[in-house]
């Protein structure tokens, strides 16, 4: 699955790279659909490639990890995404839409490690620019 997701972003990024060549500095994920933009998210949390992640957050984007309690802003997760840029979890991962109504979405995504189990819960509105993601809160559910 991690390779499956692995592909399709990659050749996600590079139709949005030769985009944002012919577009200017205009949204090259702006007609991507609320699970690609999952996917993007996850290839950035799970994968280290954090060279989409402008575009995918909104500007009062909210992180929180409820194991720890620690809470961060859009310019400051994105620059830990940033500082681990090329450092690939050892983990399967997988996403799942929850529900989509309008413009508002409840993602699941998920990444397996050998002894635990990380779950983001990630909320996407849709704009005029298209799908981005407003808040991720970060769980460690007990069972593997």
């Amino acid at each position: 699955m991690k390779k499956i997701i692995t592909t399709a972003v990659t050749a996600l990024m590079m139709i949005a790279s030769f985009s944002s060549f012919a577009a200017g500095n205009a949204n090259p994920l702006k007609k991507f659909d609320s699970a690609s933009i999952v996917a993007v998210y996850l290839e950035s949390a799970a994968l280290g490639n954090p060279s989409l992640n402008k575009y995918i957050f909104t500007d009062d984007f909210e992180y929180s990890n409820s194991a720890n309690n620690d809470s961060f802003n859009k310019k400051q997760y994105m620059r830990f995404l940033k500082q681990s840029e090329g450092a690939k979890f050892d983990c399967e991962t997988k996403y799942e839409i929850l529900d989509q109504s309008g413009q508002a979405c409840i993602a699941k995504a998920i990444m397996k490690f050998e002894n635990f189990t990380r779950v983001d819960v990630v909320t996407l509105r849709q704009d005029e620019d298209g799908w981005k993601v407003s808040r991720v809160v970060t769980t460690y559910p007990d069972n593997n």
